[in-house]
């Protein structure tokens, strides 16, 4: 399968909080938007946001190796550059940056990952694999 951009639509209680949280926070782009949805370039994947009022969500988590981590969330694989400066950049913005980690240490599959969590509740995991070629490996 070629690669290709992807698209998801997430409902939000607040749709400038979330264009902030993820232009000014996370470096992302603003697309097309108005009063009641967003379009964001999260690394050339688009993320439409659409108010919602309340929603909720049980974020129920389960465990991988010794890591509590979140069943609910989306997340983009970025290289280690990338990764490193983001994850510096959220952490002087005294962010709740979570589960700081490396995953399948001298495994295949091995990859730093970092958790933060957006104004409407979603976790958005970052992710950089220590060899591009095992993202999919099993």
């Amino acid at each position: 399968m070629k690669k290709a951009e992807f698209h998801l639509a997430l409902p939000c209680e607040d749709i400038q909080s979330t264009i902030d949280f993820y232009t000014y926070k996370l470096g992302a782009r603003l697309g097309r938007n108005t009063d009641t949805w967003a379009d964001i370039d999260l690394y050339g994947n688009q993320i439409t946001f659409t108010k919602a009022g309340d929603f909720s969500f049980d974020f129920k988590s389960y465990r991988l190796g010794e890591q509590i981590l979140p069943s609910f969330h989306f997340g983009v694989i970025i290289d280690v550059e990338a990764w490193g400066k983001l994850y510096s950049r959220l952490f002087s913005m005294d962010l709740e940056v979570t589960t700081e980690t490396t995953f399948f240490e001298n495994k295949v599959g091995e990859h730093l990952s970092f958790f933060v969590k957006d104004p409407n509740g979603y976790m958005v995991e970052f992710k950089s694999f220590k060899n591009p070629n095992e993202i999919f490996t099993a």
